[in-house]
């Protein structure tokens, strides 16, 4: 675990509220209202004071109807990349029981991996006061929630870092765990191996790039252009990407699948296929110990639970210096890794 030094400026969870403007630009209660809701009857000059305040304090609006014990929101948001992905339940349903211990709601959402999307998800969810935020990130500038954070809301991003902003983190080691999957390969025997990951824009995607180079690189191995494809997890891309990889006078014997949704079309297309190829994705899929696939296994309901576990310490009022926390991952051995080069 790595950690870099930083102090909060203002306590997680106590967020400004209309009286906190109220009593700095000193007006009543129901003046504030006014200005926040652009409702008439205040002067420019009185408008022009509240607005100042309110920058000052980064007070945000609360858009919640109701709230849910002692007057305030006991909530948390969850943005996932996206919520047909395997890996989030077990994430999820970790970050919910943390939540439910807390006596806290939780509210996710799918970002798609679009930036702008998640970036428009996570400024809603502040102005409906939740109390703190668990991201995974689309995009790779956060700048946009430093108003929030100085306001108090805490956040943890987890599976890829913040962008510009000092939070904490909580990872999979990415790098060691393709590292340890492609030198299982090189163990049994293999020396063309190729690699096929998701967009190289992607943290995880170039962590795991990087091991697959690593590894080759502890054995000696060249790689040739044509053993490495990163891009869309879209199945035609994928296979074709496989395909290229296969055919050819010199094809590869063995493949790495940089997550689980590029192993299930790699599965799919080797088993059209009457040559044995070795094959090691990263993330487990659903009956991959029936199917024999060999997996680098992230727990992601270890990762869920530790993200919640940091955020509900920053809303008890912790106030350490950021965590960067990365949990290792498990190579789990089941065939299809273990094949001799044909």
């Amino acid at each position: 675990m790595d950690r870099t030094a930083r102090h909060s400026e203002t306590r997680y969870g106590n967020r400004p509220t209309m009286k906190d403007v109220a009593a700095r630009a000193g007006v009543g209660l129901k003046t504030v209202s006014r200005v926040v809701n652009s409702e008439p009857g205040v002067t420019p000059d009185t408008e022009r004071r509240v607005q100042e305040a309110i920058e000052a304090l980064g007070f945000r609006r609360n858009d919640s109807a109701r709230v849910l014990r002692k007057g305030r929101t006991a909530s948390i948001g969850l943005v996932l990349e996206d919520l047909a992905d395997p890996f989030y339940g077990p994430l999820s349903r970790a970050v919910e029981e943390v939540a439910r211990a807390h006596g806290a709601l939780l509210i996710n959402g799918s970002s798609a991996e679009d930036p702008e999307r998640e970036q428009e998800l996570v400024l809603a969810l502040c102005a409906r006061r939740v109390d703190g935020l668990i991201v995974i990130p689309a995009g790779d500038d956060h700048r946009y929630l430093e108003p929030e954070i100085k306001a108090g809301i805490a956040t943890v991003f987890v599976d890829r870092p913040a962008g510009h902003v000092d939070v904490d983190m909580v990872l999979s080691d990415s790098f060691g765990g393709s590292r340890e999957g492609v030198a299982h390969l090189i163990a049994h025997g293999h020396r063309r191996i190729g690699f096929i990951g998701d967009q190289p824009r992607i943290h995880t995607a170039t962590e795991r790039l990087r091991g697959y180079h690593a590894a080759m690189a502890d054995a000696g191995i060249t790689v040739e252009d044509g053993w490495v494809s990163l891009g869309s997890t879209e199945p035609e891309r994928v296979r074709t990407a496989v395909e290229e990889m296969l055919n050819g006078p010199e094809p590869v014997t063995a493949l790495f699948a940089g997550n689980n949704r590029v192993t299930v079309t790699v599965v799919r297309v080797l088993a059209e296929r009457e040559r044995p190829v070795a094959l090691v994705g990263f993330d487990d899929i659903e009956l991959a110990d029936l199917l024999g696939i060999t997996v680098i296994s992230q727990d992601a309901a270890a990762v869920g639970r530790t993200a919640a576990e940091h955020l509900f310490r920053r809303l008890d009022g912790a106030d350490h210096a950021t965590a960067r926390v990365e949990l290792p991952t498990t190579l789990i051995p089941r065939g299809s890794g273990e094949l001799p080069p044909a």
